[in-house]
């Protein structure tokens, strides 16, 4: 017998008659004589029908109120599922966040996980039953409900998994499994068996939407193995693990790519110390997230300060730079919206060479000019024009020969 936490997204239970199907998949995994626990998250396009409702409502909607009105769409599924598997003569209990209880701070829309109580779950376990948990949602220390943030239902069945100390998780999804890139942009594309929580980790803060990165980020640290799954079809997955020998073979893993970014140049900034720390400490108060960085070479004691940041953040981030950049004596600040951001992911750069001049020359074959570059230990990105971003995935995927690896 084993302990199996899995998760099914929104367009898993997207209406009854799907939620049957998820209820059929739980009772297979139930018959085989495992114990399971189940998170769900809302109905395709719920989440974002009661954001709407909500800024309907205030333009500015009181951040308490809007996460216990967001957080209501887990509650429709949860009970839903469990009224099922109880039709279908299995005991099961549904549990919202704050009733199982998982226990975050208090950032509103954004919350991080504190602590999960396992008593009321692992009681219920122990009875035979189902248990199915809201994911996405969970309480502060003053018993207000909160929010995880876009894909927080993966964070809280990995986070439910590692408290319970489940043998593994499964998230079910749309999508088979994690592939060398996206194979809606291209058809050589091909599905890994598995990929190491750093590659995983990669790829995710890199574009790849198919786990939440904060959702890897526990998977690592509590080692929990994550298969991701299809759920409308009984192929296997992927599986997300620690590394072993055999992955540093292959160079290159995967190539992934972001469209929503944006780039901003701070023209002739004073190039003292101090200054990189007046422009980006606004940014971060307001938790926005800046990624790849350049300075140029300063010339008669001046300097340019290039970065990306997400594209939805662009005006925020214009309204605090023009006045920084005034109290600091810049020049000008420039934005430019028609970028991508395009990495390649891989354990074995570690131990491979020449990796970046591969890419490099890669891009350059077809005319594509790099506007910016970032590397990692095993990743490395390039801001290219939009207009070139699935002619530069294509070429990486070719060049690394995804094609026929595996």
């Amino acid at each position: 017998m084993a302990l199996i936490v899995q998760k099914y997204g929104g367009t898993s239970v997207a209406n009854i008659e799907k939620i049957r199907n998820v209820a059929a998949r739980i009772v297979e995994t139930k018959e085989a004589g495992n114990d399971v626990v189940v998170v769900l998250s809302a109905m395709a396009g719920e989440t974002d029908r009661l954001i709407q409702l909500a800024q309907s409502a205030s333009d500015t909607p009181v951040e308490r109120e809007f996460d216990a009105l967001i957080s209501t769409g887990e509650q429709v599924t949860v009970t839903l599922l469990a009224m099922i598997l109880n039709k279908m003569g299995y005991k099961a209990t549904s549990f919202l966040g704050y009733q199982f209880k998982i226990l975050t701070d208090k950032s509103h829309t954004k919350a991080r996980i504190i602590g999960i109580d396992t008593q009321k779950p692992m009681d219920a376990l122990k009875k035979g039953h189902i248990v199915v948990a809201a994911g996405f949602q969970g309480v502060d220390n003053e018993g207000n409900i909160t929010t995880l943030g876009r894909g927080g239902s993966d964070t809280s069945a990995v986070a439910i998994a590692a408290a319970l100390k489940a043998d593994y998780c499964e998230i079910f999804t749309d999508v088979d499994g994690v592939y060398t890139t996206d194979p809606n942009i291209y058809d050589k594309a091909r599905k890994l068996k598995k990929i190491t929580y750093e590659e995983m980790l990669e790829l995710a803060s890199a574009g790849a939407k198919v786990l939440q990165q904060r959702s890897v980020e526990l998977a690592k640290i509590y080692e929990v193995p994550v298969y991701v799954r299809s759920s409308f079809t009984n192929d296997g997955g992927t599986l997300v693990t620690k590394e072993d020998k055999d992955m540093e073979k292959e160079t290159v893993s995967g190539v992934t790519y972001d469209r929503d970014q944006a780039k901003i140049t701070v023209v002739h900034v004073p190039d003292k110390p101090g200054i990189a720390a007046r422009l980006f400490t606004p940014l971060s108060d307001q938790n926005i997230v800046v990624d790849m960085i350049i300075q140029n070479a300063s010339v008669d004691a001046y300097t340019d300060l290039t970065f990306t940041v997400p594209r939805k953040d662009i005006r925020q981030c214009q309204a605090i730079l023009e006045k920084v950049s005034e109290e600091i004596g810049a020049e000008a600040i420039q934005f430019d919206e028609n970028i991508s951001k395009v990495s390649i992911v891989g354990v074995g750069m570690k131990s491979h060479a020449g990796v970046a001049s591969r890419m490099f020359a890669a891009l350059a074959s077809e005319g594509i000019n790099i506007l910016m570059i970032s590397t990692s230990e095993i990743k490395i990105s390039c801001v290219v024009e939009s207009k070139y971003t699935e002619l530069a995935v294509r070429v990486l995927h070719d060049a690394f020969g995804l094609e026929h690896k595996g």
